[in-house]
């Protein structure tokens, strides 16, 4: 499976070259102050885990790396150039995919059409050109073939696969339309243990290949399973930023927790 993975891989890549360096992110909406100096490194060949409550500054720090939204203090560099994205089809162009939790999927729509979905191949000239349909059909079964994903028909509605299928052909998506790095929001977030464990599967495939995998969660369990660096937001700022070597499932489980607060709170209840 990683084997096929990496042939989308960018051969120029070293696991552990930095694909996108934030510095002093910071974000406000008015008054409203969403994230401040947040410091963050996406390697190529990595995941990095974002683990935050709801409220932390984990969606706007989709956005800002998304193109959704610019940010407003600090720098975003990709590939050791300093930009600001105008737009999600801009980061898209830098090789910045994102999976959202909600996977802006059509559920009534075909597989292989939701595979192709704003990206579909066509033949002969606008406002008369045809899609091609069989080359659409051929190459979202192979890709999916490449992550392990073997659907009964590809022409059936993407809506009739399980949650861990359907994000695992956005997954499969990305990677075929020249991600380099991987966003994936909350993806195990609705799952039960099976599902969520297909999904962490081919985010370990996606690393594997070289891509660099933001992984985006609020279960420090499944993040310790494919992370190699985690970071901690609380109240749009840092509250943990260690690598694998320096943090056990323990202690990133507590700090996810409250850490100090809930030994506090422990002690306040029990008195």
């Amino acid at each position: 499976m990683t084997d096929t993975l990496a042939d989308h891989a960018d051969a120029g890549l070293r696991r552990g070259e930095p694909l996108i360096e934030m510095t002093g992110i910071g974000k406000s909406y008015g008054a409203i102050r969403a994230l401040r100096g947040i410091n963050l490194r996406v390697n190529a060949g990595e995941v990095t885990c974002v683990l935050g409550d709801n409220g932390a500054g984990k969606s706007t720090l989709i956005k800002i790396m998304s193109g959704l939204h610019p940010h407003n203090e600090g720098s975003l560099k990709v590939d050791g150039k300093e930009l600001t994205f105008a737009s999600p089809r801009e980061a898209l162009d830098h090789g910045i995919a994102t999976v959202y939790q909600d996977l802006a999927v059509v559920s009534l729509m075909e597989v292989w059409r939701n595979f192709f979905l704003g990206s579909e191949l066509t033949a002969g000239r606008f406002p008369l050109a045809g899609m091609k349909i069989k080359d659409m059909k051929r190459i979202a079964d192979e890709e999916l073939r490449k992550m392990g994903i073997v659907v009964k028909d590809i022409n059936q509605p993407i809506g009739t696969l399980s949650g861990g299928q359907r994000q695992c052909v956005a997954i499969a998506r990305a990677v075929y339309f020249g991600a380099r790095v991987l966003i994936l929001d909350e993806p195990t977030a609705a799952l039960g243990v099976k599902q969520s464990g297909v999904v962490l599967k081919y985010t370990a495939a996606a690393r594997d290949a070289g891509l660099g995998v933001v992984f985006i969660t609020h279960n420090p369990h499944h993040a310790y399973l494919v992370g190699d660096h985690f970071i901690i937001l609380k109240l749009g700022g840092t509250a943990l930023d260690k690598n694998r070597s320096e943090v056990g499932l323990d202690e990133l489980t507590t700090q996810m927790a409250g850490g100090d607060e809930l030994t506090e709170l422990s002690h306040e209840l029990g008195r």
